[in-house]
């Protein structure tokens, strides 16, 4: 029966529904970003946090605990919005990794970098090597199954990203206190951004993305006990964590670097060989390089299999093609991350062709931004559709304040994230100035519009024997357990 809910294993508390939370956002890599903007980011942050992270989050818990299939935003948009929408909003949400693995392997390159040779985190062959090396070897790791990426992913953010960012923001105290030159103003009107130039918004579209991702644990609101109450309590708890480790992070690096020399690839890792090397202790950078590394393979690793994963749903609806239904022994869609993969290579190579390193690992977080706030766009209009559709469904979370609160919660959200959406196309400010305006839009606009076009194109082009494969494929399976 249609919002029936299986009663749960074992119940979570709130700390630990926080902590996996925040495991599913934290990310140490979008810090040199943000710290452009010196005091003024602890504005963005809080702001993104009430307008945009809250909200998606709430929503997604409602949506998660409605309708718990595997799937997450294909199955939600799908209920509320049609067979279309659902597909394309899982496009979305699994096409913006295609920009953001290669942004990502490249913060990862300048890790390493730093373990061997620092001058290397602005050599782009070397970048691109390591892009290449390092999906293509996460892709065949995952071939073994969602269980073995799960344990490597949770050791490695873990000593990744929550140890690296207090040792940051620590080392940052420590050279404040004993007297250490602050790089960033440091006055109250400071923190109040400089919104005399618009442009200076365009970074709240990285900002947006750095606070991502809480979707993919919404479904554990069914699994915590008391929900209605408990389960905005870990979001609350999981925002305040990551706005501590994110803000203090940002600012750390601005404390020892200065606005206009902080480079978005290597600028943490700049900013540790500071204050490491006036503590006298330079020999902890390659280490503390090494964890970094670590931590962002993890959440690299994670990703590189949960969204192939819910695209891998469509399937079941003849969204994809015969050739992308393929699993192995492990039960891994080994076609489709072998396409992911080569999509990834494609676009690695944006590395050679654009000026400089920070504007192609810019140019690539913001179409990742782009398609990822679209998906939000869809999800949050999806939560309001099934208040009205489907009222009777039973939800272990709803929003509180009935359809006032929905409407409220969720405009909040798909106004933040369409603002946010609007100003990613404007260029960047940041030292690397953009050399040709037109040619910087014709790749953000193009970029996103041929994004777009991809899923409305195959859509239309299903055949009705898709599914049909699906089906057959499916019945042997079951007969085949049976028969074992």
């Amino acid at each position: 029966m249609e919002g029936h809910l299986p009663k749960p294993q074992r119940k979570l508390n709130v700390f630990v529904l926080a902590m996996l939370s925040l495991a599913v956002v934290i990310s140490l890599r979008n810090l040199p970003l943000t710290a452009s903007y010196g005091l003024g980011a602890i504005f963005f942050y809080i702001a993104a946090t009430i307008f945009f992270m809250v909200p998606y989050a709430l929503a997604s818990a409602e949506l998660a605990s409605g309708w718990p299939k595997a799937g997450g935003v294909y199955v939600w948009a799908r209920e509320a919005l049609g067979d279309r929408w659902g597909f394309f909003a899982i496009w979305m949400q699994w096409f913006h990794n295609m920009t953001w693995y290669p942004a990502m392997l490249a913060f990862i390159g300048a890790g390493i970098a730093y373990v061997f040779n620092p001058a290397l985190a602005q050599n782009k062959v070397y970048l691109l090597s390591v892009i290449l090396i390092g999906f293509w070897g996460v892709t065949f790791l995952n071939f073994f199954g969602v269980k073995t990426s799960a344990m490597v992913s949770t050791i490695c953010v873990i000593i990744g990203a929550i140890i690296p960012g207090a040792v940051l923001i620590a080392l940052a105290i420590t050279w404040m206190v004993t007297g250490g030159t602050v790089a960033m103003p440091l006055h109250w009107g400071d923190l109040i951004p400089d919104f005399s130039h618009f442009s200076h918004l365009v970074f709240l579209a990285g900002m947006f993305l750095a606070l991502s991702g809480l979707e993919a644990n919404a479904n554990l609101a069914r699994e915590v006990k008391n929900p209605q109450r408990n389960y905005p309590r870990a979001i609350l708890v999981a925002a305040l964590f990551t706005l501590a480790i994110l803000i203090l992070g940002s600012l750390a690096i601005s404390i020892v670097i200065p606005k206009d020399h902080i480079n978005l690839v290597s600028g943490l890792m700049d900013a540790f060989r500071s204050f490491f090397t006036r503590m006298r202790l330079p020999w902890m950078v390659p280490i503390i390089a090494l964890f970094t590394v670590i931590g962002a393979l993890g959440e690299l690793n994670a990703w590189a299999i949960a969204g192939v994963k819910g695209l891998f749903v469509t399937t079941e609806h003849g969204c994809l093609p015969p050739i992308f239904h393929k699993l192995n022994k492990h039960q891994a869609p080994v076609n489709l991350m072998l396409f992911q993969a080569i999509i990834v290579t494609i676009t690695a190579f944006v590395f050679l062709f654009l000026p400089n390193v920070s504007v192609s690992y810019w140019i690539l977080s913001a179409l990742s931004a782009q398609m990822y706030l679209i998906m939000y766009v869809i999800l949050l209009i999806s939560a309001i559709v099934l208040r009205y559709r489907k009222p009777n469904v039973v939800r272990a979370y709803a929003i509180p304040g009935g359809k006032t609160g929905v409407w409220i919660i969720c405009s909040l959200g798909i106004f933040a994230s369409t603002f946010a959406l609007l100003v990613s196309f404007l260029p960047p400010t940041f030292q690397y100035a953009i050399q040709s305006i037109p040619s910087y839009e014709v790749l953000i606009v193009g970029g996103i519009l041929i994004s777009c076009l991809i899923p409305v194109t195959l859509y239309a082009l299903r055949k009705p024997h898709w599914q049909l494969e699906v089906l057959t494929e499916i019945r042997e399976e079951i007969h085949k357990s049976t028969h074992d």
